[in-house]
């Protein structure tokens, strides 16, 4: 084993600094002997909530999943910001609320594509790592814009392999002519089940840039339609009687192990206490009906109810977050880019939206890291703050929950507490004065978007 390749916590070690010295943030230690982290951040694709079994009891457990928040922390109260597919990519990549930049839809074929997908003045998480020295890679979905000019390879990644749209199959992945499984912008005939090549690429990144610090980003089309069985776990779950229900947790199964895959290879390489690792959801569950859960929340994907934007959303860095850890002050994906950025020493602009995690899981620093949260989507808005939470639409009025009691939105405050209303509509209005209009119309994604209200 090389120099390059030791843990932090092995360097640590055999330089007699203890395990107090684990807690320093990076530039507290001599950059000379220990690496930046790599970092990890896999996000899965209309995974309700309710689909971890960390999270709920379910019939399609997700134990790789799992040990990840074994490992590290399990936020209980974990968003996205937007519940669909593109507009939550955006906010991840970027660090910033994408109405900011005008991205608050999926980009529409009959739209001028010169504006599809993330504009190109934005800088990506993958950008700020470059800077930094990092290789950087992304494996599996794009759906941030089809034209060259929005391809991975020109948005800070050294490397893609994966689809640029916004659904592919699973099984013959090469059919899909009009968005075929691509390397740097390359057709490749691909012949694997779409989640296991995947995980194939993923494992084969890591350990081809194991001697330098990496950024892997790796945004798995599991468990988004179409129900594509995987070959090798065609007779998993007989138990489950309900065939798009069996389908659905064979389909998550063959995900779960992927990432157990992505796992296995960085302990094996011995750098668990080198990387930061991040497993989130891209937006709640689809209408039920397509056999994704969203625990006990009410709604799915398109609405900015409890269903639609809270997601699983754990995170390990072992020897530098505790391990078990709840945490159920709420947090949202724009968090992860200062956060992977505050790990590696980096600066991040002063545009970004997102907070650094760090001290508020180290314990150096108490209370929420945000005042508010805030939506917009399609005739919908809501903001969180504190255990408040309001919703509104353009046609079917105002909501008000208190999220502590009543975490399924059932019982509307609204009428009894006017003040409160006021408040937080606001306290929204002041942060959507800080953004831009639309590049694009938003499409009324799917036809249950009005539901529920």
């Amino acid at each position: 084993m090389t120099q390059q390749t030791f843990s932090r916590r092995r360097f640590l070690e055999m330089a007699g600094l203890g395990t107090a010295a684990l807690a320093l943030p990076l530039r507290d230690v001599r950059a000379a002997e220990i690496r930046r982290p790599n970092v990890i951040v896999i996000f899965s694709d209309d995974q309700g909530w309710g689909e971890i079994s960390c999270n709920a009891r379910t019939d399609a457990p997700t134990p790789n999943i799992d040990s990840i928040a074994a490992n590290g922390v399990r936020f209980t109260d974990g968003y996205v910001s937007c519940p669909v597919c593109s507009p939550s990519r955006a906010g991840l990549l970027t660090g910033r609320y994408q109405q900011r930049f005008g991205h608050y839809g999926n980009p529409q074929p009959a739209l001028d594509r010169k504006q599809w997908g993330l504009p190109l003045d934005q800088k990506t998480m993958a950008d700020y790592m470059k800077e930094l020295g990092y290789a950087t890679g992304a494996i599996g979905k794009w759906h941030l814009g089809d034209i060259a000019a929005y391809h991975p390879n020109r948005r800070g990644f050294d490397e893609f392999f994966g689809f640029i749209g916004g659904a592919h199959p699973y099984l013959n992945p090469t059919i899909n002519s009009f968005n075929t499984i691509q390397r740097n912008g390359k057709p490749v005939d691909e012949k694997e089940y779409l989640t296991d090549a995947f995980a194939r690429e993923a494992v084969s990144f890591i350990e081809r840039h194991k001697a330098r610090p990496f950024f892997l980003y790796l945004p798995f089309n599991a468990v988004h339609a179409p129900l594509d069985i995987p070959p090798k776990l065609a007779d998993a779950f007989p138990e489950i009687k309900d065939p798009k229900r069996r389908a659905y947790a064979r389909m998550q199964k063959s995900m779960d192990d992927a990432v157990g895959q992505v796992l296995a290879k960085v302990r094996e390489l011995d750098l668990e206490h080198d990387t930061l690792i991040f497993f989130v959801g891209d937006n709640g569950g689809p209408t039920p009906g397509t056999t994704s859960s969203n625990g006990p929340f009410k709604g799915y994907k398109t609405q900015v109810f409890e269903g639609g934007i809270r997601v699983p959303f754990v995170a390990q860095w072992r020897g530098h977050i505790a391990e078990g850890k709840v945490e159920s002050r709420p947090v949202i994906s724009l968090d992860i880019l200062p956060t992977a950025l505050a790990a590696a020493a980096g600066k991040v602009a002063a545009n970004v939206d997102g907070i650094n995690l760090l001290p508020y899981l180290r314990g150096n620093r108490t209370g929420r890291p945000h005042a508010s949260l805030c939506w917009k989507f399609a005739g919908q808005s809501a903001i969180r703050m504190g255990d408040w939470k309001l919703a509104q639409h353009e046609k079917h009025g105002v909501r008000l929950y208190n999220l502590a009691e009543d975490p399924g939105e059932k019982k509307n405050l609204a009428a009894a507490n006017p003040e409160r209303v006021k408040q937080l509509q606001k306290v929204w209005g002041d942060w959507d004065a800080g953004n831009v209009k639309p590049l694009w119309a938003p499409k009324r994604d799917a036809p249950w978007i009005d539901e529920l209200w």
